[in-house]
């Protein structure tokens, strides 16, 4: 009978636990003011994109000793990756010196444009 109430009691406290952790999950702000799981997500996947591109864009200097177009990028099968991921469309800007990859948001919401550039820190605007 002490196992049965022991066993009870470990349920009810992983129930209460998920609780809180769901509310807290809805409360929190995640990172770039994503408040949902699949804003957040979505922010990582961006993230995640721009790097790709900027490390593309690194390896095609590496080789060719300049930087080119996300066509280009994409046409020369250095990066697989579309021109947006909704909310976002991506933009590369280049230099003879450097490139700026831009990832601009099409609707409402935070962030309105997150970027990296070959100094490959991505950063943001709200």
């Amino acid at each position: 009978m002490g196992r049965a109430f022991g066993f009870l009691g470990t349920v009810i406290v992983m129930a209460v636990g998920m609780y809180i952790y769901s509310i807290q999950l809805k409360d929190t702000s995640a990172p770039g003011n994503a408040t949902t799981p699949t804003g957040t997500a979505n922010i990582v996947g961006v993230k995640n994109d721009l790097i790709s591109i900027a490390n593309a864009e690194r390896g095609y200097f590496a080789t060719e000793q300049k930087y080119v177009s996300l066509d280009e990028l994409v046409s020369g099968h250095y990066i697989t990756i579309e021109r947006q991921r909704p909310p976002y469309t991506y933009d590369v800007e280049t230099t003879s010196t450097g490139f700026r990859v831009t990832a601009t948001r099409d609707t409402a919401g935070s962030p309105a444009q997150l970027w990296i550039d070959e100094n490959m820190q991505v950063q943001s605007s709200n």
